[in-house]
This record gives C-alpha cells, structure tokens and sequence, in this order.
C-alpha cells in the first residue's frame, strides 16, 4: 500500500492519527498533472460523502498511473475511460446499447448522441455531433467485461480522433450536468493557462 494509515481511539470512534507515504507511482507533471485534478474535481463533485466505491477507486489508481507515465493521446483517452466508468459506477450513464427512452435497438450506422436529459437517442439536426450506434454498441460491450478498464482503454485508443472528440463533447455535457455547473474548475484553469 503507498500510504500506511494508523487510526487510534475506541472501536466506536476512530480517529485518524497519522498518514504516512509509503511511495508509489510517478508524480503526474504538466497536463497529466493537470488531468489528475480534473479526475479528483470529478470525484469530490459526483460521489457523496462516506459513500464507498472500492472499484472506482481502484480504476482511478490506475488511470492516475496511466497519465503519470504517458502523455499525448494516451492522456485523453484514459480521461475518456475514466469518465465512462465513473458514469456508469455511480449510475449516471444509460445503457448503451440501445435508445433510452423506446429501448428501440440502436441501427449500426446511424448517428445517436448521448444527452443529460434523455440518455441516449437519435441524432438530429440540431445536434453539433454524435456517434454511430456500432461505436455505442462497443463501447457497452467493453463495459459490459470482466476487466472494463482495460478493454474500454483499448477502445478509446482504436478510435478515430474525430470519434474520441465526438465521445468527450458528450460525456462532457452529461458531466457538467450531473455536476450542476457550466465548466468545471480544472476545465475553467486549463483554458486559462492556454490563453497565457
């Protein structure tokens, strides 16, 4: 374990009394230091206090150490799996595999978009963007695996940029919903630091 915890107190009331680090992976520098404040913005947002969620936690300890030992592409999409999971554990993402509200099947090309409001439904004129029901249908069945992680990193990494684009704008929108804000603070600082 990278950090040895010592409680003190009656078996009633426990009390932390000293946190120490036992080492671990890299420290994240940079953008991915930068990813791994947006992963912990997510998480204080989403989750409410005490709650546990022993696999998320796990997942996150993994991506931690994804984007501290690489960069470019590698970092969006672990940040793209990580927030497909974290929606799917805390029960904010619909089934993907087909429409949320006619659980009609989803038609292998035609274009569906994920919305806050609706889950997910056929795309339309006034949509910016959205994604062919056999990316949909993957991406439920990497989720649907015994090792999710693992295969929905792989899937985000096969995509197409314009696809990866497609999938953040949407689950950025389901995310800043759920979040009840308009950008989140990670996402107001990494504009911020672009426009210097």
């Amino acid at each position: 374990q990278p950090l040895h915890v010592a409680f003190g107190g009656d078996a009633e009331i426990r009390t932390l009394r000293s946190a120490e680090w036992q080492g671990g992976h890299v420290m994240p520098t940079g953008d991915a230091l930068l990813s791994g404040y947006y992963l912990n913005e997510l998480l204080m947002t989403l989750l409410a206090r005490d709650d546990p969620h022993a696999a998320l936690f796990d997942i996150y300890a993994r991506v931690v150490q994804v984007i501290a030992s690489e960069h470019g592409e590698v970092l969006q999409t672990a940040l793209r799996t990580y927030e497909l999971l974290l929606l799917r554990d805390i029960g904010f993402l619909p089934e993907l595999n087909a429409q949320t509200l006619t659980l009609s099947p989803l038609e292998p090309d035609a274009l569906y978009v994920l919305v806050a409001e609706g889950g997910l439904r056929t795309h339309n004129a006034q949509d910016r963007t959205g994604l062919a029901g056999s990316v949909w249908l993957q991406l439920h069945d990497s989720l649907s695996t015994d090792a999710p992680f693992t295969a929905t990193l792989r899937l985000c990494a096969e995509m197409p940029p314009e696809q990866r684009n497609a999938l953040q704008g949407q689950l950025r929108a389901l995310l800043h919903y759920h979040c009840g804000v308009k950008t989140l603070r990670t996402r107001q600082m990494m504009i911020d630091l672009q426009s210097l």
